[in-house]
């Protein structure tokens, strides 16, 4: 959509600025962890800010694309877990992780199908329409099923992850807890429920607007 400038900078350095406090506030970085955190943001941006477009015609074209993206996460979130103790960032990487593969699979999935789930590049920018009541609810009832079909995805994807990893590495699940804390147990755990919940956001949610009329 198109929108002023200084409205979009406002918004983006508000919403960076409540991400690197929180994290300063709940203790979970320093404030040289943010700076850092911060600084390496942009050099990433740096330096795939020119070939995004390259990076995201090979995720949608390429036949092996959605093999090559779980392998990638995958072997990211392995080489990711190699610490000494249990710490919560390791899940937090993980479901990072996850959760990336998930939107890369499930918008190859929609390309193949021939979804057009979003707007021809010719007609962008869109301009923002009056907002009326039909518009407001309807974008009011777009959220509340998304929302509830991620929760239940999360959900039965959780049931089924954790009992079938304690079973296939032998750990008692009697505490789920502390079995969750175990990198065989909370790697494909992590990885899978929020893949599954990325896929369902780029894939299974946009179709089901589509089939009950909320595109």
């Amino acid at each position: 959509y198109q929108y002023p400038f200084m409205f979009g900078l406002i918004v983006a350095s508000c919403w960076c600025s409540l991400v690197c406090c929180s994290r300063i506030y709940m203790g979970m970085h320093s404030i040289l962890d943010v700076i850092a955190g911060f600084l390496y943001a942009i050099l990433i941006l740096v330096v795939f800010h020119p070939v995004v477009d390259q990076i995201d015609n090979f995720n949608l074209t390429y036949k092996y694309a959605p093999l090559i993206i779980i392998s990638l996460h995958l072997a990211l979130g392995i080489f990711s877990f190699t610490l000494d103790t249990w710490s919560t960032s390791r899940g937090d990487t993980a479901q990072i992780l996850g959760c990336g593969a998930g939107v890369a699979c499930g918008s190859h999935v929609n390309y193949i199908m021939g979804l057009k789930l979003d707007p021809p590049p010719e007609t962008l920018p869109l301009s923002l329409s009056s907002l009326t009541v039909t518009v407001f609810g309807k974008a009011i009832l777009r959220l509340l099923i998304g929302v509830i079909v991620l929760l239940l995805t999360k959900v039965a994807m959780k049931k089924a992850t954790i009992p079938l990893a304690c079973k296939i590495f032998r750990i008692p699940h009697d505490d789920v807890r502390k079995a969750r804390q175990r990198m065989e147990v909370e790697l494909p755990y992590r990885y899978i429920t929020y893949g599954m919940v990325g896929f369902s956001l780029m894939f299974i949610v946009p179709c089901l607007f589509h089939f009950i009329g909320l595109s």
